[in-house]
Parts: structure tokens; sequence; C-alpha cells
């Protein structure tokens, strides 16, 4: 027999719950239904833990909650909300459908806050890694407004969006990758495999050799005595890199070279532009005032040279100022968009225009994406041919010109 745990209203109104022990969720429900009442939810509790070699075997190793994770749980608590059940009940009964062992743990520990007398949004803020202020301020409107079941949906929809987004971006990016890796295994298999075995032909004939044929021997034997010095580099290279990025003037660098790059600044340009106003449109029409919604905009933007706009932004507004001041002295923002956030400041319409603008941002980050992709795709195909080329001509090039001194 398994155990099901539920959720009762009684013809009287009142929500009972608890578990109810039946061979499947069928014979728990008519069980329930002999009580009389409606039946809220029904959920099958399953066993945290596994013994013997089962649990050996279902052994994963377990990392923090992901976006989707809480994507998943921020839904299922919107229906249940929605549906009249208790914020203390509907934890309750999602926390034991949670697959990961940490995000259980974390939900486990928001619930004893909630039983405890806590409002939901200040059990959120111990998690500042898991909850993002952008959620933690929405929900706390929302306690405010009465509205909380409506506006986890619309948490919902904007972390649903921002996935997607997110994946669209990657996935972009995953054919030129797999293009790029592929030419550089091909270059290295010429280099260290083919090219050797033509050493011997041109072996006492280094004289004659046409230079472009010189070089690319110097570089085969580079990469196959010398292979360790040219990992040893590339190593240094890339932890120089990433220690640079991770520095606050290396980070302020890579952010205005991202806005520069011929090919990607304008799919960079789109999304944070997009991200910015559909997460301050969000805010905005969640009641969330104005400095705190700036200043979650600036921290969530992801690209400093546009958080430090966003902090102008919050310091022209501190003074009196209106939002669109500060942005018309900007060159991040199109003309346009700022002239469409002065009209909605002035129309009192400002959450529908920044809900309009950043729609139209992310159609045009599709449509900027499929276009860098159909760009990238020949760029890379050419620079693979332009490389295995040149090592083939640098191979063929000594043959002929050997050949003709041999008839000569």
């Amino acid at each position: 027999m398994a155990n099901f745990r539920y959720e009762l209203r009684q013809t009287t109104g009142q929500v009972t719950s608890g578990v109810i022990a039946a061979n499947n969720s069928g014979a728990a429900a008519q069980m329930l239904r002999a009580q009389g009442g409606y039946i809220l939810s029904l959920l099958e509790v399953k066993n945290a833990k596994k013994k013997g070699l089962d649990g050996l075997l279902s052994f994963k190793v377990q990392t923090g909650p992901s976006a989707k994770d809480v994507l998943n749980f921020t839904r299922q608590l919107a229906v249940m909300i929605k549906a009249g059940i208790s914020i203390r009940a509907a934890l309750e009964g999602i926390v034991e459908q949670i697959e990961n062992e940490k995000f259980r743990e974390i939900v486990h520990s928001i619930r004893r806050d909630v039983e405890s007398g806590k409002c939901f949004s200040d059990a959120l803020v111990k998690y500042p890694k898991v909850f993002s202020p952008l959620y933690i301020n929405m929900v706390r409107a929302s306690e405010l407004s009465g509205s909380f079941g409506s506006m986890l949906d619309r948490i919902a929809n904007y972390m649903a969006q921002q996935i997607e987004t997110r994946s669209q971006v990657r996935g972009a990016m995953i054919y030129p990758i797999i293009i790029a890796v592929m030419a550089v295994v091909t270059t290295v298999f010429m280099l260290t495999y083919v090219l050797p075995k033509f050493v011997v032909i041109f072996e006492g004939k280094e004289a004659a050799l046409p230079k472009p044929t010189k070089i690319i021997l110097f570089i085969s034997n580079m990469f196959c005595n010398y292979w360790y010095l040219i990992v040893g580099a590339l190593a240094a290279v890339v932890w120089c890199f990433l220690w640079i990025i991770n520095t606050d003037w290396g980070r302020i660098w890579w952010d205005k070279t991202k806005l520069m790059l011929p090919i990607f600044k304008k799919l960079c340009r789109c999304l944070y532009i997009s991200r910015s106003l559909q997460t301050m449109g969000e805010l905005v029409n969640a009641g969330v005032p104005m400095l705190d919604t700036i200043n979650i905009t600036a921290n969530i933007a992801g690209n400093t040279v546009f958080k430090r706009m966003w902090h102008q932004v919050l310091v022209a507004v501190k003074q009196g100022k209106k939002i669109s001041a500060p942005l018309s002295t900007s060159r991040l923002l199109p003309r346009t968009v700022v002239q469409m956030i002065s009209a909605g400041e002035e129309s009192g319409k400002l959450a529908e225009v920044l809900k309009d603008v950043s729609e139209f941002y992310q159609n045009e980050l599709k449509s900027v994406i499929r276009t860098v992709t159909a760009m990238i795709e020949p760029l890379m195909i050419v620079i693979m041919g332009v490389i295995v080329g040149f090592i083939a001509m640098s191979i063929i090039l000594p043959v002929f010109k050997l050949s003709s001194l041999v008839k000569g």
C-alpha cells in the first residue's frame, strides 16, 4: 500500500489535510469522497531514502536548485494558492514532490518559518542565491495587495521567458563551437600525424622549400616535440583571461568589448535591453517602489555598462528627476525607446510601455539570434577551409617545385 497526502474542503468550507493509506490514487480518492467534501489535492508520499542495492543504484550527486526547479515550485504553488489552499498546506504538499534534496531542505525551512508566523517573502530572504531580489520583492508586493496567486503566475511566466531566452542564446552558440572544435582537431591531426610523414621526403632539400612549407613544418615540429609548452601556454592564456574578467576593471573591459564585437554586439544589446525593461515592467506592474525597482533592474541587467546606466538613473530619480532624463544622455538605449518611456511616464502607463518594448526586443532578439547563427556558420566553415587549404598547399607546392628542379 502507498501513502497519499490530501487536502479536503469540507461542506462547511473548512480545509483539512492529512495522510491516507490506499492501494492506489483512485482508491484513496474514493475513500475521501466517502467522507464528504471536495478534494483539493491528492499526492503520493514518496520515500525520500532508499536502502540496500536500490539506494546505491539510484545514488546521484545533488547540486543546488536550478532555475527550472524554482520555476516548477512557483507554478505548483500558484496553482494550489489559487485553488484556495493555505500557504502552509501548499508548501507541505509540494515539498514531498521535490527531487533535488538541497531544494527540498530549503522549502522545508521556508515552511517552518511560515508556520512560525513569518511572511512568505521574509522566509525567502534567507536564500538570496535561490530566490532573486525580483522574486522576493514581487512576492512582498503581492502580500500587501492580496494578489498572491496571480503574482506567482506572473513570476513563473517571467522566469520561463528568461530561461527560454538563455536557452536560445546558448543554442545559437552550439553549432559554431562544434565547427571550431572540429577545425582545431583537424588542424592538430594534420600537423602531428600527416605532415611528419612528408619530412623524410623534404630532408636535405630545406633550402629549396617555399616559405609557406617552412612555416608549416616549423609549426608541426613545435606540436610534435614541444606540445607540452603549447598546452601550458594555452592553459595560461585561459587562466589569465578568466582571472581578468573576474576583476572589477576586467569585467568592465569585457562587458564593453561584448557591446563592440562586430557580430555579437547587436545580440548582446538586444539581450540586455530586453532583460532590463522586462524586469522593470514586471516590478512596476507589481507595485514595487520605484527606487527598489531601478536598483533591482541594475543588478539583474547582466552587464556592468548597463548596470552603471541604471545606477545613474537611480541617482537622478532620488534627486526628483524622471527616469527618461538620464536615459536620454545614454547611448545604450535607442532614442525611440527613451521617447516611449518618457511618454509612459507622462501618461501614467509606464508599466504597459515597458511591457510592450520588452516584448518587441524579445522578438528582435530571436531574429538577431537567427541572423548571427546564419552569419557564423559560413564564416567558421571558411576559416576551417582556409586553415586546411593552407596546410595542403604547403605540402603540394614543394612537390611541384622539386619535380621541376629534377626535370631541369
